[in-house]
């Protein structure tokens, strides 16, 4: 039998994201980056780097989640696209992005990555975007 190891989010997670909800499987962060609406879900499971690793019924609640929160993100900030990315290169524990892009951001149709500093939110805009997300976050997890 294996040990049961706790899970911890990685310091860069817990450093670039402000925590906003935990779901049934991940926790949702905010990117702190105001230059796009940035969202990341990092599966609750520790030592966990790939989709694969986890476990059948966690992989599908993982789609479930990235399904809803892309849904309503995209109703909620009317995006052209939305870009979901697992990449990993520089953060080991598995984490999902969720990009909102608009076809006149500052790097349409290019990637975000690595392309310009994080440019912070202020607190009115963390609790102004807390406002318009979390109720409906609550009502669309409280059904599942």
């Amino acid at each position: 039998m294996s040990e049961v190891t706790t899970f911890n989010l990685h310091p860069q997670l817990a450093t670039d994201g402000i925590e906003l909800a935990d779901f049934p499987l991940c926790k949702l962060l905010l990117c702190n980056d105001s230059a796009y609406p940035w969202f990341i879900l990092v599966p609750k499971v520790a030592d966990i780097s790939e989709v694969f690793q986890l476990e059948w019924d966690q992989q599908q609640q993982l789609l479930n989640e990235s399904s809803l929160l892309s849904e309503l993100l995209m109703q909620v900030f009317a995006g052209d696209k939305m870009n979901v990315a697992a990449l990993g290169n520089v953060v080991e524990q598995l984490h999902v992005h969720h990009v909102v892009r608009f076809k006149d951001d500052a790097q349409w149709p290019k990637p975000i990555w690595g392309q310009q500093p994080l440019t912070p939110y202020s607190d009115e805009e963390i609790a102004t975007l807390k406002e318009k997300l979390l109720p409906q976050l609550a009502v669309i997890f409280s059904d599942k």
